[in-house]
């Protein structure tokens, strides 16, 4: 008795989950093939995305000559970073080259991470950069991190201060 009712209920499942499945299925493909013999215009089906988009004319003779350059993701914004002396005694030089314009920031860190002293922090030109900084005697003895920032790209370079 009770297999009997367990194949009965199987039954029952499958065929109650086979009707939605068959609905859904039949109402996306629609045959239009009747309707333009009828002239009767199809029926959207709820299913399907009426979204319509509807571009502006293109004027065929117009032209722009506004240039305009496109960014490649692989272009690096700050390249060849040089300090320079290294050790320093007292006075500190920072060399560094930017394919385009940016902010940049560049700062004095001690080894925990923490900023000491704000070197540089405005916009600049592209090109190469020079700065020049004395730091005879706003850093003690021992090493330390100068961190060169533009855009969203960072450089850390590691310093000795006699």
């Amino acid at each position: 008795m009770r297999q009997n009712y367990t194949y009965k209920f199987y039954w029952i499942i499958l065929i109650a989950c086979a009707i939605p499945i068959h609905v859904a299925f039949a109402q996306q493909k629609v045959d239009t093939g009747f309707l333009s013999k009828a002239k009767i215009a199809p029926q959207k089906s709820p299913f399907r995305n009426n979204l319509h988009l509807a571009l502006p004319p293109l004027k065929p003779a117009a032209t722009s000559n506004q240039k305009f350059s496109v960014v490649k993701p692989d272009d690096k914004l700050l390249e060849d970073v040089q300090v320079f002396p290294n050790p320093i005694t007292d006075q500190v030089n920072i060399k560094y080259q930017l394919s385009r314009n940016a902010v940049v920031t560049v700062k004095v860190m001690d080894v925990l991470g923490n900023d000491l002293i704000t070197l540089v922090s405005q916009r600049v030109e592209s090109g190469e950069q020079n700065f020049s900084y004395p730091l005879a005697s706003k850093l003690q003895r021992g090493f330390y991190f100068i961190r060169v920032v533009a855009g969203t790209e960072s450089v850390i370079k590691r310093i000795s201060v006699l």
